[in-house]
């Protein structure tokens, strides 16, 4: 009998060892989202100014993304997609990655997330043009 609760508790140890980490980022992304939702960005004075909007006048693709963390905490999802929507696509796109790696995790098999160069420079071909457009005169609807 020994041996078969040791085996036990060597196998529930590894799965706790395996997810570690995992619950490691989830701790720093909800302290980070927790902090968001409290110190609310709408306010001034709380957080830095993006440094391209200071000095240009014009919204990087990041601008708004505090704003729409806050919003997305407090539940308003469309506000949070109004700050910003490619954020928004973020966090969800994180909490899909997050639980497919807790779960190869938890089962023992790697993760492995293989995007194609297509697809990252689509993805980095979209970002630059939501940029460009926020920045025009008809793309003042994306403006945080």
């Amino acid at each position: 009998m020994r041996g078969v609760n040791a085996d036990s508790r060597s196998a529930t140890s590894t799965t706790l060892g395996r997810l570690a980490v995992p619950a490691g980022i989830l701790a720093a992304v909800v302290g980070a989202f927790a902090y968001v939702g409290a110190v609310d960005p709408n306010e001034p004075g709380h957080y830095p100014a993006c440094p391209l909007l200071r000095y240009t006048g014009l919204y990087c693709p990041g601008c708004g993304g505090l704003r729409s963390a806050h919003a997305f905490v407090h539940g308003d999802f469309r506000t949070a997609l109004q700050d910003n929507a490619p954020a928004v696509a973020a966090y969800l796109a994180f909490a899909v990655l997050w639980t497919v790696w807790v779960v190869r995790a938890a089962r023992g098999r790697p993760v492995r997330v293989d995007l194609t160069s297509v697809q990252l420079w689509a993805l980095g071909a979209s970002l630059l043009v939501f940029t460009v457009v926020r920045n025009l005169p008809f793309g003042g609807w994306l403006h945080p």
